[in-house]
């Protein structure tokens, strides 16, 4: 799952979001955020249908199993 911390941290800088207010909407501590940018810890469903839906952008993007991040509607 390398694709997932290297996406979920480039759309994290790209928007200009602080890790803290990312831990804050995913309602998890700001060193659990961290984890999942480093790929320590990988999130459970609910919370990447979260970052999902916050980036709208598809779940498979951030998996790294498309490059397109085009939710499917």
């Amino acid at each position: 799952m390398s694709f997932f911390y290297e996406r979920l941290r480039g759309l994290r800088l790209d928007n200009k979001i602080m890790a803290k207010t990312m831990a804050e909407l995913l309602k998890i501590t700001p060193r659990n955020y961290q984890r999942y940018e480093r790929g320590e810890i990988d999130p459970p469903t609910s919370k990447l249908i979260t970052l999902a839906d916050f980036y709208n952008v598809s779940t498979d993007y951030l998996l790294g199993r498309s490059d397109n991040p085009a939710r499917i509607k």
